[in-house]
């Protein structure tokens, strides 16, 4: 079965769950936990992938993965329960992706992430975040990334757009400029 399918699918059920308990935003901060857990260990693909851990211990994991050492709330240990029962663990990255953007979508919530060369001031965050909010008329989640090699500027991913003001990319462009007029001289 395609991935896509199966994940939507639990993510939209775990989304009606949520509304009909009112805990979509407590579930938000748990499944945004899960994602960023997926994403810093890869092994915990892996691990939930495993034949040989028992349900309870992968249920365990994904706990530890989500709430640290609090116990899991209700709704987050039903639906956890759900996914083991039926063996679906190799699909919850892409359920919580999936579950992320109904979310966002129900709520208008947009995703940004800034990349510069050294890290931005709270000020500055601030002063980008309210103005991309205030472009887009939706509330925005804005994501701060330091990475050196960008030599300076910055990079701003806004939902499926991009906007590369870095250095490095300006000096690609200068160096691939050269190369063209320097082959049509030859």
């Amino acid at each position: 079965m395609d991935i896509g399918i199966v994940s939507m699918r639990y993510a939209k059920a775990l989304m009606e769950y949520a509304k009909s308990t009112g805990t979509e935003d407590r579930l938000y901060a748990e499944m945004r936990m899960l994602s960023r857990s997926f994403e810093k260990h890869p092994d915990l693909r892996t691990a939930l992938e495993n034949p040989v851990l028992s349900v309870q211990e992968k249920f365990s994991l994904i706990c530890a993965a989500t709430v640290g050492n609090a116990p899991a709330e209700r709704e987050l240990a039903r639906f956890i329960m759900l996914v083991l029962k039926n063996r679906r663990e190799s699909f919850l990255q892409y359920i919580c992706l999936s579950f992320l953007d109904l979310y966002r979508k129900d709520r208008h919530i947009g995703i940004a992430k800034l990349t510069t060369a050294v890290p931005v001031s709270r000020e500055v965050w601030e002063r980008i975040r309210n103005s991309a909010s205030h472009l887009l008329h939706a509330e925005m989640e804005l994501q701060t990334d330091v990475d050196p090699s960008i030599e300076g500027g910055f990079v701003f991913d806004i939902n499926d757009f991009r906007l590369d003001a870095s250095i490095a990319t300006q000096l690609k462009r200068v160096k691939q400029q050269f190369i063209d007029k320097n082959r049509r001289i030859v």
